[in-house]
């Protein structure tokens, strides 16, 4: 049975006016107080963590073994987070765990995955020493960092999790458990800003005139936290999914801005040596009092 987090973080508010209405805006901001507990994963938390996991790879999700590597993510329920709103027995709006891609090269959903990163690796020249570390045999002993959540939930409620990933891994390596990693790969997502079809579809120059001198191929980051943990890493960069996206889904991603949105996978690889470091400065990053 799933345990409540002995380390919390506090009330998080989340709240504010809506960011197309400027600073001219002369209404109240509306903020919302949450309790946010954090809760070892459990088997009612398949569904949610699969969800997230789906949400995590897009659209090359379809090619992964999500059941699989949701029930791996449940087989080790003392390692890793899962933020809720409304007791144990409630779906959860985040999740962080990792999974060492050398003990489980073997099993079908590791194996899958680890094939599909490697041949994004191999394809991204800032990303070759990833891939060089994938093809050796075996695989050194890489924990790879899953973790999503709920595109509403604030950025807060990410350092504890990482925080007390810290403290299980160190529990676990005094267990003699197989989680002493010589790195750590966080799978994440970016995103670019591309001129909208709506707009395309209006005709109006003007608009388009002011979009192509903007900045081509900026990458923006759905996490916060990886602004900072690319700081760390021995090696980073974004790869393009090999699935495409219906016409029409970067409109469809449209909030509070004219453009549209391309999204992209992204790969953070850091020595198990800078990790403490990352962790620490990321926590200071996403810091309220900041």
């Amino acid at each position: 049975m799933g345990k409540r987090k002995q380390i919390k973080d506090g009330d998080v508010s989340m709240g504010g006016t809506d960011p197309a209405a400027g600073d001219s805006s002369d209404e109240d901001i509306d903020m919302v107080n949450v309790d946010f507990e954090w809760f070892d994963p459990q088997e009612i938390d398949f569904h949610g963590i699969k969800h997230l996991i789906r949400q995590l790879f897009d659209v090359d999700a379809q090619d992964l073994d999500l059941s699989g590597l949701t029930d791996m993510i449940l087989a080790q329920p003392l390692l890793g987070s899962t933020v809720k709103t409304d007791g144990k027995d409630s779906d959860p709006y985040a999740f962080l765990t990792v999974l060492n891609l050398q003990e489980h090269a073997d099993k079908p959903p590791i194996k899958s995955l680890t094939t599909y990163i490697k041949r994004k690796a191999s394809g991204t020249p800032s990303l070759s020493p990833l891939a060089q570390l994938l093809s050796q045999t075996p695989i050194p002993p890489i924990g790879l960092i899953l973790t999503e959540r709920l595109i509403n939930m604030p950025s807060e409620v990410v350092p504890p999790m990482y925080t007390m990933l810290q403290e299980e891994i160190a529990w676990a390596i005094e267990e003699k458990e197989p989680y002493n990693f010589s790195h750590y790969l966080i799978v994440s997502k970016t995103y670019e800003e591309v001129e909208s079809k709506l707009d395309a579809e209006e005709s109006r120059p003007q608009k388009k005139k002011k979009k192509a001198g903007q900045e081509k191929g900026e990458r923006f980051f759905f996490h916060p936290e990886d602004e900072v943990l690319e700081r760390h890493a021995l090696c980073k960069g974004g790869y393009e999914y090999e699935h495409k996206h219906d016409e029409g889904h970067s409109d469809s991603k449209r909030a509070f801005q004219e453009l549209g949105i391309r999204t992209g996978g992204s790969l953070i690889l850091i020595e198990a040596g800078r990790f403490e470091g990352a962790v620490k400065e990321m926590a200071e990053y996403l810091s309220p009092q900041q």
